[in-house]
């Protein structure tokens, strides 16, 4: 059973980190979300996946749901700069057809479902109300957010368009969504910030992820 980190182990570790370092990780924590969260259903594409996950990371997006139905969900460290070291991903793929776990995940954690797609009575991106938990779901390439995905929507998001075609690409259609989102949620009266425990998870789970032979650290400090 992994025991959950307390101050004294961060204490133990922080010795092992440069000053700089630790206060660039509160810089950024202090930057981070749970406010907004993303769905990647069932994307095909690796370089689409690990452009939106590293669109999450630069605008402070903290966790990722990632449907597997059909396809399988791999990272490209060339387009993502291994931003995927930084979030929280939840994947779901143990059934043949997982949409209908990551609804109920989301939907049990508040999250209003926000299916993004140029059809049906979408809001426009700047008339969306910023207030609410909401989850952005991006489905596959081409046929776009699922049926399932549709009917249980609590809304639906388009981003306005003056040419000829009716759709972005999924990870440009991703990062101006979570830009327009999140720099209206910062000035804002809105709760958004992590709360102090989850940036203190987090900043030893990125501490450790930056310290070499880590496992070996922990086992001496358990022992001891």
């Amino acid at each position: 059973m992994t025991k959950k980190p307390d101050q004294a182990y961060s204490d133990y570790i922080a010795p092992m980190l440069s000053d700089r370092r630790k206060d660039l990780f509160d810089k950024i924590l202090n930057q981070r979300t749970r406010h907004f969260t993303v769905i990647l259903e069932d994307l095909f594409q690796k370089h689409n996946t690990s452009a939106v996950v590293r669109s999450c990371d630069i605008f402070g997006i903290q966790d990722i749901h990632i449907i597997e139905n059909k396809y399988k969900s791999y990272m490209s460290n060339q387009v993502g700069k291994g931003s995927q070291k930084w979030l929280d991903f939840h994947h779901y793929r143990d059934k043949q057809i997982n949409t209908q776990d990551c609804i109920d995940k989301i939907k049990s954690e508040g999250y209003q479902l926000i299916a993004t797609t140029p059809h049906n009575e979408s809001c426009y991106l700047a008339d969306f109300d910023i207030t609410k938990k909401s989850a952005f779901v991006f489905g596959v390439e081409k046929a776009g957010v699922s049926k399932t995905m549709l009917d249980q929507a609590d809304g639906y998001l388009k981003i306005p368009m003056a040419g000829f075609t009716e759709s972005l690409n999924i990870s440009v259609a991703a990062a101006i969504i979570l830009q327009s989102v999140t720099e209206r949620l910062r000035s804002s009266d809105v709760d958004w910030k992590l709360n102090d425990e989850d940036k203190f998870l987090k900043k030893v789970d990125w501490m450790e992820k930056t310290i070499k032979s880590i496992d070996k650290v922990k086992e001496r400090y358990y022992s001891e």
